[in-house]
């Protein structure tokens, strides 16, 4: 049984990691590190027997008995949290993003690599039961040629949330919508279409706050293809999902998948199933010259974030490779760091060889 310590638990620790290393077999959630009052009643509440640590250096010193730290705090944290889990000796899971840059996360491989430690990100949305059809209808040749993936998180939050630290801290501090948002549609575009050669970006803050909170990216890739990422907070209407255009027919979905719903409103895990994601929820495949609503509906499979713990759980005992590669992390690192360099200068940036990890 491996033991786990996750440090945070805001959003991510509480919604994501913890209930989600709670329902892996072979894996025991030890310590939560949180120094408020009321987070640490909920993690007693929600996780009996757990170990709540105030600080985080206090795990540090204290524990021992760590095979596997989960980083779960604010984006500037990662970096030197990971560091000094790796340098405690311990394995470690970061949530995206890795790092705030491609050196920093780098810098963690190395250390990783010469330690013989694993390290691996938490890019949890390549479980999304869309993004698992997307793939597979792709992969299928179904599609044809690839030569337009549009991919959306959209949202309608036209007020800043003063309380919330990825709304209020600017992108040098780990703020905003391309650190957050954009990782996961960056990993996910790099997965279906392998590594891009350059990319366009206009990165907004339409609310006047420190971070940039409507993002649009346009990469474009060795073969042809477009990969046009929207992520916004303040999009009153919403467009699909995914938009997949290929020279032999299309793929639509529209809505988001429950997981992160079911998540919040702590449903377990193994309950995810139970029911249907809703209506508004669903995919299509359309042959040329089709509109949306007029063609074949497609089954959505069932996603599961569980997934990714199962695949590292099996990693820690030597069973298989960690279930996301650091250098995936580390790619998406670099289109970022290419995005902001071309919303400064209006211009496209070529990436160069991007890992494909």
């Amino acid at each position: 049984m491996a033991r786990v310590g996750v440090v945070g638990y805001g959003l991510a620790g509480e919604v994501f990691h913890c209930p989600l290393i709670d329902a892996t077999p072979g894996l025991e959630l030890a310590a939560v590190v949180t120094g408020d009052a009321g987070r640490a009643s909920r993690a007693r509440l929600r996780h009996p027997g757990v170990r709540v640590v105030p600080t985080f250096e206090r795990l540090i010193r204290d524990g021992d008995d760590i095979d596997l730290l989960v980083v779960a705090t604010p984006n500037r944290l990662h970096l030197p949290q990971a560091r000094a889990g790796l340098e405690r000796g311990w394995h470690v899971v970061v949530d995206k993003p890795l790092a705030l840059s491609a050196e920093q996360g780098e810098a963690l491989a190395e250390i990783a690599q010469a330690r013989g430690l694993l390290l691996s990100v938490f890019h949890n949305r390549r479980w999304d039961d869309d993004f698992i059809l997307v793939k597979s209808v792709i992969g299928s040749g179904r599609l044809g040629t690839i030569r337009v993936l549009e991919s959306r998180f959209e949202r309608w939050r036209p007020r800043l949330r003063e309380e919330g630290w990825r709304d209020t801290s600017s992108p040098e501090q780990g703020g905003g919508l391309l650190l957050d948002l954009g990782s996961h549609l960056i990993d996910q575009a790099l997965e279906l279409l392998g590594p891009p050669e350059s990319v366009y970006a206009e990165l907004r803050r339409r609310r006047g706050g420190a971070a940039d909170d409507d993002c649009f990216l346009a990469l474009r890739f060795g073969d042809g293809a477009l990969g046009l990422l929207h992520m916004s907070a303040v999009a009153a209407a919403l467009g699909p999902r995914f938009r997949v255009l290929g020279m032999a027919g299309a793929i639509e979905t529209w809505g988001l998948d429950p997981q992160e719903e079911r998540l919040r409103r702590s449903v377990a895990p193994d309950e995810w199933l139970a029911g249907p994601a809703g209506p508004e929820h669903r995919a299509e495949f359309l042959h040329q010259g089709q509109t949306s609503g007029g063609g074949e509906e497609l089954t959505l499979p069932a996603g599961s974030y569980s997934r990714f713990y199962v695949a590292m759980e099996a990693a820690l005992r030597g069973l298989g490779p960690v279930p996301i590669p650091v250098s995936a992390g580390i790619r998406a690192l670099r289109v970022i760091e290419g995005a902001r360099r071309s919303a400064v200068t209006n211009e496209v940036v070529h990436l160069g060889a991007v890992d494909a990890g």
